[in-house]
């Protein structure tokens, strides 16, 4: 595979063949302290990561052509991830933990976004109804008050002139509260 170094991320090379982007695994092992060649044997055992590792040609850092073995850059995470803290140096160990974290809390909430968001988007929902619904109860109220408003202006403008002087030229309706000052 003809490859070429598409990004360098923390000093380690992404190598694109074109359709696909590797990782050589030796440089990370390097840093890490680990064995490359224990990690290649961890790497063809896993029933996943030995599917797609494979070996691609790459500039070294010597600046030769050389033949690296390597595995998917979308697979480097879970490979790290599965690297024993106990193997690495000494002086990356809290870096390695550290990161080790922060899979542990990406997987979780990974695996539970869902979750959170169903629980978040019903309390959301319920509060929703019930304003909803204090809403419809007060459109209620409010179209009863206006119903009998209308039903009151309606018995008011029914008042003739014959009305008023039948009641000795007052407007005394049942339903008007006080007295009217006109």
């Amino acid at each position: 595979m003809n490859t070429k170094i598409i990004a360098r991320v923390n000093n380690v090379d992404i190598l694109s063949t074109g359709d696909e982007q590797f990782v050589a695994i030796r440089p990370i092992c390097e840093a890490l302290g680990v064995d490359p060649e224990g990690q290649r044997q961890r790497i063809e055992r896993d029933e996943i990561l030995g599917l797609v590792a494979c070996m691609i040609k790459a500039v070294a850092a010597d600046g030769k052509d050389r033949e690296m073995y390597a595995i998917p850059y979308c697979y480097v995470f879970g490979w790290l991830f599965s690297i024993d803290i106990s193997k690495v140096n000494e002086n990356v160990k809290a870096s390695v933990l550290e990161y080790k974290l922060a899979c542990y809390k990406a997987l979780f909430t990974h695996f539970t976004e869902p979750q959170t968001f169903l629980k978040q988007k019903q309390t959301v929902i319920e509060q929703k109804v019930t304003e909803y619904q204090e809403c419809q109860r007060r459109f209620k109220d409010a179209q009863k008050l206006m119903n009998e408003a209308k039903t009151e202006l309606n018995q008011v403008m029914k008042i003739t002139i014959d009305d008023w002087r039948a009641n000795n030229c007052q407007l005394d309706l049942p339903f008007v509260s006080g007295e009217m000052d006109d």
